[in-house]
């Protein structure tokens, strides 16, 4: 008996000498990858940007668990428990509710875009600040004389055509659009890029999984795993290990890029928006092919907001790779920027169209003489959850109320 509990203290101080190696390996190796140590915790947090982790912050729910399929925009997001957010409006995002027909007490500008948009318009809890709706508020009257009110028509992962698609829903019910994307459409404009720009992105596979993968079981082999990924994450210790956020990682990168069952199936995701062959090959073609595309939903809103009388403007959205000089911290979190000159060519490509009547903007430089830290991820703006402010979007707002005002013919408060 002595010698049987031997050896099982023996097993458990191996399991455990085990553990203890493969831990210091990890911090090893993420200490040489990202040039200082950093806690497992931060590391987790990168896994996610901000606007997903500010989705599902204080909950055990993972981001999927907050969105709901939409019929014409692919996804929003819901307000059922238990992982619903109180604060999602009638149509699934974030803000007051969308009127039917014009209101009377406000002038309603329609803010739409992807995940930086929603932010800018607001998607945290009220009494949150609604960064361009004051900044509206403050320097400006508006056209009827009423305050102007701001419609939060952004969401994660969203591109054309979905801004164009919500607003052909509801042009016939606000006053203004303004637009601001650009960053997600050009995940498409890179070469050999297999589809077409209005593909959705992955949050559409996440509400649909079985419908709009190309396959069944790669679906339900990509959803479990990100299952455990995500359980694997919220544990109170395996949260805190670098060995497991290693393992974690490794896991996300097998769902993202899983093929594990050949399809048989003709009609997929994938075959609906495939770019053809003898355009995907030529970079150049390509390149123009994605950029007609892009400035053809602009042009489609410019049209639709003039037949329903409704004041228009386009913003090309900030990068950080663009004009801003980074700070260490923006550094660490920003990740890889070959994109950049991809980004200046997209960018230049939508300016012509101002050549063709439409209001359209490049706000690359916004954060140029900004010597802090703006950027808290690929993308996002830093906002602080204890002062509920946030500089870059309160930047963002300021510049694109000046240009908004400019453009409509805003009477300018004393």
């Amino acid at each position: 008996m002595k010698q049987r509990i031997f050896g099982w203290i023996s097993t458990l101080i191996g399991i455990v000498f085990a553990l203890a190696v493969l831990e210091v390996a990890a911090m090893a190796w993420l200490y040489i990858e990202d040039g200082r140590y950093t806690p497992a915790q931060e590391l987790f947090q990168r896994t996610q940007n901000t606007y997903v982790r500010d989705a599902t912050k204080g909950t055990s729910c993972r981001y999927v668990d907050t969105l709901f399929p939409h019929p014409y925009v692919g996804f929003v997001h819901h307000a059922n428990p238990p992982c619903g957010q109180p604060w999602v409006n009638n149509v699934g995002l974030y803000g007051p509710d969308y009127p039917t027909v014009k209101r009377d007490d406000y002038y309603v500008v329609l803010l739409t875009g992807g995940s930086v948009a929603s932010q800018l318009g607001q998607n945290n809890r009220p009494p949150a600040p609604r960064y361009l709706e004051e900044e509206l508020n403050k320097r400006f009257v508006s056209p009827n004389g009423k305050p102007f009110l701001v419609l939060n028509g952004g969401d994660g992962a969203w591109k054309e055509p979905q801004p164009f698609i919500l607003f052909s829903l509801y042009a016939s019910s606000v006053d203004a659009l303004a637009v601001l994307s650009g960053y997600n459409e050009h995940y498409f404009f890179f070469p050999g890029m297999e589809e077409r720009l209005e593909r959705p992105l992955s949050n559409f596979l996440d509400v649909n999984p079985f419908v709009a993968d190309e396959n069944f079981g790669d679906a339900a082999v990509g959803w479990v795993m990100g299952r455990i990924a995500g359980s694997l994450a919220l544990n109170p210790l395996l949260g805190r290990s670098h060995a497991a956020y290693l393992i974690i990682r490794g896991i996300e990168q097998v769902a993202k890029g899983k093929d594990i069952f050949k399809s048989s199936k003709k009609t997929t995701l994938n075959s609906i928006f495939h770019m053809p062959d003898d355009i995907r090959t030529n970079p150049e073609r390509a390149f123009n092919v994605q950029l007609e595309l892009f400035q053809k939903y602009w042009r489609a809103t410019y049209a639709v907001a003039r037949d329903n009388g409704v004041k228009a403007a386009f913003f090309l959205q900030p990068v950080p790779a663009i004009d801003k000089e980074l700070t260490e911290e923006e550094k660490r979190v920003v990740g890889q920027m070959a994109y950049r000159d991809l980004y200046k060519r997209l960018t230049a490509g939508m300016m012509t169209l101002r050549e063709r009547g439409l209001p359209v903007f490049n706000l690359a430089d916004v954060f140029a003489d900004q010597k802090g830290t703006i950027y808290a991820d690929d993308i996002h703006v830093v906002r602080d959850d204890v002062r509920n402010e946030s500089l870059g979007n309160r930047l963002l707002a300021a510049r694109i109320a000046g240009l908004l005002g400019e453009t409509w013919g805003l009477q300018k408060k004393p």
